[in-house]
């Protein structure tokens, strides 16, 4: 059966499909979906006439030269940060030209590492590539510093000119990404194949993540002749996939990348990788070994910034707990026992944002108002806590400066600055029982990938969901990545962590 018949697009029931009900109307056979029409390339839209070929590529390399340029601003704002601190005349002078020699070599490398322009990677995977070329360009500078005379001295500029370099580019870069994607040019355009409810919800998920680099357009055609020539060069296939051998490789003529997408809720998805073996194609589930030796590396990096923070943020808590005390006066700190790693109880703390007697005001709530423990059961939280101290309270839970004195528990290692949540045990209870035992194999964190995507607005079923997506593909970078991540979130005040 062919891939385009109706029947081999009817897909079976799915995590997307039964999440996103919506039905997308019907597309005459061979027409270019109505979506097409906003989200053509900008330079198809200005009228101009050009081969199908550069119609295609020009956008790409449009978006490439703006990052491009955005990391050479980068450079030289990193220059003018340390002007004050260079030499002057004939020394101030080779310096500026071992610095231009060093971009333009960490520009060759992020080239090198995909990064121009970067689609569809993960913003953890932009950062892993960015510091491992920029390493790279250190690595020869301290190779060029050895084998050229008078060349030592300026070891220690180049190297700081590249590490704060590193710390610029990440925002300059945010900047282009989002004028390119207003100009019209970031990301490729692809077709959705897919049932009708699931390529909506793909479409719905790429234009929400517009950073991932795919324009989508959902298209149901009965052929494949039914694609316009110069269209998208991407495709996406959703749902019955088994019926792919005789359409597979004329789509591969017809689009310069395919990708095949399959709902596979029970797989682990980390260590995927592909397998080979006398001709048969599938995909391999390995373990990831790197997280126990990184665990060191983990552990320093948090008391490197924990024992700093701490000393930073210890006024703010002070002043916190003095408003606390003079609206409800008691105990300002709250310690609840929860489970850690290996299910050894953590005692975490935070500052008390609650009345005294918040358990007495819940059970007094839940009588007189049913929904609400609906609420409470499927979320535990309340958007409408009466628990919560007025003013005070909110302040210090949208903002997570309640959470701050839980530095105490990093320093101790009874937390990690990232890693799933430490639950109390009336919220592990709603999870299954081999998900808590996934849970007790790393640190809890202060933050974790569930913050970031959906705080305080997610059910137990997400909760679960990206906290177990996060375990299964833990990395340094994605801690990192999760770090970066947060401090947006916490400014957006999208709820508590």
């Amino acid at each position: 059966m062919s891939l385009f018949m109706p029947s081999a697009m009817t897909p079976g029931p799915s995590k997307a499909s039964t999440s996103n009900d919506m039905t997308s109307r019907a597309i005459p056979t061979g027409s270019v979906p109505p979506i097409a029409a906003k989200t053509a390339d900008a330079f198809v839209r200005a009228g101009l006439t050009m081969p199908v070929a550069l119609q295609r590529r020009l956008p790409r390399l449009a978006t490439s030269s703006l990052l491009v340029a955005g990391d050479i601003a980068s450079y030289l704002m990193t220059y003018f940060i340390l002007l004050s601190i260079l030499p002057s005349g004939s020394e101030g002078t080779i310096v500026e030209r071992a610095f231009t020699v060093a971009a333009l070599a960490a520009i060759v490398l992020y080239a090198s590492a995909g990064l121009y322009p970067g689609y569809r990677l993960h913003d953890h995977e932009h950062l892993r590539r960015r510091t491992k070329a920029a390493v790279k360009a250190a690595v020869l500078a301290v190779f060029g510093a050895i084998i050229l005379p008078a060349g030592e001295p300026l070891l220690l500029a180049i190297l700081v000119f590249l590490g704060l370099g590193l710390i610029v580019q990440p925002f300059v870069h945010w900047l282009v990404r989002g004028l390119c994607w207003r100009l019209g040019i970031w990301g490729e355009r692809a077709v959705v194949i897919g049932g009708r409810n699931l390529a909506s919800a793909l479409v719905a998920h790429f234009n929400d993540h517009w950073q991932y680099g795919i324009k989508p357009e959902p298209f149901f055609p009965d052929s494949l002749e039914a694609f316009p020539d110069g269209g998208p060069c991407v495709a996406v296939i959703a749902g019955d996939t088994g019926s792919l051998a005789s359409d597979l490789p004329a789509m591969r003529r017809k689009f310069a990348e395919v990708i095949l997408l399959s709902d596979t809720p029970n797989f682990k998805v980390s260590g995927l990788r592909p397998a080979d073996i006398g001709g048969e194609i599938g995909i391999r589930l390995t373990t990831r070994v790197s997280s126990i030796n990184s665990d060191p590396v983990r552990r320093i990096l948090d008391l490197a910034i924990a024992i700093p923070a701490t000393i930073v943020v210890a006024p703010f808590i002070a002043i916190a707990a003095a408003a606390i005390y003079a609206i409800d006066p008691g105990p300002v700190f709250f310690r609840h026992a929860r489970e850690g790693r290996s299910g050894k109880p953590v005692h975490v703390l935070k500052l008390r944002t609650m009345y005294q007697d918040a358990e007495q005001r819940l059970e007094a709530l839940f009588r007189e108002n049913p929904a609400m423990r609906a609420e409470w059961l499927s979320h535990f939280k309340l958007k409408e806590d009466p628990r919560v101290l007025p003013i005070i309270g909110h302040m210090l839970r949208s903002s997570s400066i309640d959470e701050l004195p839980q530095l105490a528990n990093i320093i101790a290692g009874e937390m990690a600055f990232v890693g799933p949540r430490p639950f109390p045990e009336y919220h592990l209870s709603a999870m299954d029982g081999e998900f808590r035992d996934k849970r007790r194999s790393v640190t809890p964190g202060l933050t974790g990938l569930w913050q970031i995507s959906e705080r305080s607005d997610a059910d137990i079923e997400l909760q679960q969901q990206l906290d177990e997506f996060y375990i299964d593909n833990r990395s340094l970078w994605f801690d990192c990545q999760i770090l970066l991540g947060t401090i947006p979130a916490v400014f957006k005040r999208r709820g508590a962590c």
